[in-house]
């Protein structure tokens, strides 16, 4: 098991790899966390902008009905980032584990896109704080489930987050008791955070 996430970690370098050749064909780079784009790039992506007033125009009768059910998550998504924010200063805190840090996952970009309309900008700022705050929140939960039960499922689990296979088989009773606070002691080791 720990040779496959061996080679899972050899394959997500691979990728970032790849992810990084990607950026160069497209003509963008990162630079401390801020996107540079090769000269008249941006001029380029401005020419194949599409008019809020088009877009709207061309959206179909189901999108504009559901766009207000989708939005309505919003509320649930502002009040779990908030509630495991305060969760991981309190219990974290307790029991001496690196908190997470929430800009590592909720990360807004797009609008610096010059191909979107402010539409389109809004509704990638909507996904991306969706989608930042849940894996926010995985990540949060993955570390409490290291601290209080490192143990692995007998059924199947469909992709578990990274620390799980790391954790003791299920069964595995006499590894429970010994290596319970080994496993505590990692997730308090400064390179957690």
């Amino acid at each position: 098991m720990k040779e496959l996430a061996a080679e899972i970690v050899r394959l997500q370098s691979e990728l970032d790899r790849e992810i990084e050749a990607g950026r160069k064909r497209l003509g963008w780079r990162l630079r401390e966390r801020v996107v540079e784009f090769e000269h008249g790039v941006t001029i380029a992506h401005r020419g194949l902008r599409t008019s809020a007033a088009r877009y709207l125009k061309q959206s179909t009768l189901s999108a504009m009905i559901t766009a207000p059910v989708i939005y309505s998550l919003i509320l649930p998504v502002l009040m779990i980032d908030a509630w495991a924010s305060l969760y991981q200063a309190i219990c974290f805190r307790a029991y001496r584990i690196p908190q997470v840090p929430r800009k590592t996952y909720i990360v807004f970009d797009r609008q610096r896109l010059g191909y979107l309309n402010w539409i389109e900008i809004l509704n990638c700022a909507y996904c991306a704080y969706a989608n930042g705050v849940i894996a926010y929140v995985r990540e949060i939960a993955s570390r409490t489930e290291q601290y209080w039960c490192p143990i692995k499922h007998a059924l199947r689990v469909p992709d578990p987050h990274q620390r799980y296979y790391e954790f003791l088989e299920y069964g595995d009773a006499d590894g429970y008791r010994e290596r319970i606070e080994a496993f505590r002691e990692r997730l308090r080791a400064p390179s957690v955070a």
